[in-house]
């Protein structure tokens, strides 16, 4: 398992006295409006927060300034689709650890089928040796249905050693795949890999000894799982559904 000393990331820095104005997005957003600083302390660490808070911008900013591309991928992926990332990146500081990793992944649920589509364009482009889709497992991304590309990534492409920025993973896994994936994430944490995950999902945070960072619209601050939204309203669901669908679906009278 990484040491914590030894971290591929080990903080990211708001650089605020450059920021032009904290009234216009990205800058207004609640996360970045009031964030400074952060320190990773575990290989793990989650980011979460309601539909809006930033989680996702934050993600993308610490994975541009890393030097991968917006819509993710490898080091090594350089298409642009659509130019929609924000410049949030240019003002992020981010203090590295003294060893670098040997491999590494930004993965966005949102555009993973840009990514998808150049490794195709690449490969029929590509005149002898492997194939990039060899990486994925030997067969198109396209060819599978969401889930199974994006597991495909995740059992194939991520090797070890390596830092994983993820953003909402679990959008096209079913809840026995996400089990699969806390699996996946123990066999790389124990090959010295560290992860940074944007997410929504109980069953990924229940992931031991992982750092869970929540952003709101008093900003960012640490919590333990059971203080999660997620997973409070997940264990109402689960243990008093009758209660919750009265209350959920009760007619106005």
């Amino acid at each position: 398992m990484l040491d914590p000393r030894s971290l591929y990331l080990r903080s990211m820095m708001l650089k605020r006295e450059e920021v032009p104005s904290f009234r216009t997005y990205p800058f207004s957003l609640p996360a970045v409006h009031d964030f400074y600083s952060l320190s990773f302390q575990k290989p793990v660490t989650f980011i979460i927060g309601e539909n809006g808070s930033g989680k996702s911008t934050l993600l993308e900013a610490m994975a541009v300034a890393w030097g991968f591309n917006p819509e993710g991928g490898t080091l090594n992926f350089s298409f642009e689709t659509k130019s929609s990332h924000s410049e949030l990146y240019r003002y992020m500081r981010l203090a590295k650890g003294v060893v670098r990793p040997r491999d590494g992944f930004f993965f966005r649920a949102e555009s993973y089928y840009n990514v998808a589509t150049n490794i195709d364009q690449l490969d029929a482009e590509w005149g002898s040796g492997p194939l990039i889709r060899d990486s994925y497992g030997g067969k198109s991304l396209h060819e599978q249905s969401h889930g199974e590309s994006f597991f495909a990534t995740f059992m194939n492409r991520f090797g070890g050693r390596g830092l994983y920025l993820m953003d909402e993973p679990e959008a096209a896994l079913s809840p026995l795949k996400q089990l699969s994936m806390l699996t996946r994430m123990h066999q790389l944490v124990t090959k010295q890999s560290q992860f940074v995950i944007a997410t929504h999902s109980p069953i990924l945070m229940t992931y031991p000894h992982a750092e869970i960072w929540l952003l709101d619209e008093e900003g960012m601050r640490q919590v333990a799982l059971e203080e999660t939204e997620h997973y409070i309203i997940t264990r109402k669901m689960m243990n008093d559904r009758e209660q919750m669908l009265e209350i959920l679906l009760e007619e106005e009278t």
